[in-house]
């Protein structure tokens, strides 16, 4: 890895997987990359559901009906757990979800630091997938990231201009 400026500009949303499967060891590194993911007040509430056998592969993708999710080989279901997160004092917001998105970023990241392709979903039955996973109660999730061999191109990223986005005071 160059930097970390161009990791970042090479990860994309990974919209077609090829068949080829995800080495155990790669699966170890992003794993261990989202587990050491900071979290509020260090109380790490998230849970990572690795999704690989044709059944549970098949009901995941049931709470998400998207051809090209079905293709890859592999998902890690991103999961907090509200029961194990730290809510702020001063107004009670629950910070599970925030944690979690940390740890799913972490995840893409570093996929693509092994050369492997992801994409943030979070436009899926949340009910559903509770039952498909088998989760116990106050576990709930938040991102389901395909992980997988990229099958599709880049395309220009459109972001906004540092310039609307940040500002001094």
């Amino acid at each position: 890895m160059d930097n970390f400026l161009e990791l970042v500009r090479r990860r994309y949303s990974v919209r077609r997987y090829s068949s080829q499967p995800v080495e155990q060891e790669k699966l170890d590194y992003v794993l261990e990359c989202a587990r050491l993911a900071p979290s509020a007040v260090n109380f790490q509430p998230w849970r990572f559901v690795v999704v690989k056998s044709a059944e549970r592969r098949a009901a995941l993708c049931s709470c998400y009906k998207r051809e090209w999710l079905a293709e890859a080989p592999l998902y890690i279901v991103v999961c907090a757990d509200r029961t194990q997160s730290w809510k702020r004092g001063c107004d009670g917001h629950d910070h599970a979800d925030i944690d979690a998105a940390i740890a799913a970023e972490h995840i893409c990241l570093a996929a693509a630091d092994c050369g492997l392709g992801t994409c943030w979903v979070c436009n899926f039955d949340v009910e559903k997938c509770t039952e498909a996973l088998g989760l116990s109660e106050g576990i709930y999730p938040v991102a389901i990231v395909p992980v997988g061999y990229a099958a599709d191109s880049p395309t220009d990223k459109k972001r906004k201009p540092l310039s609307e986005v940040a500002y001094e005071l």
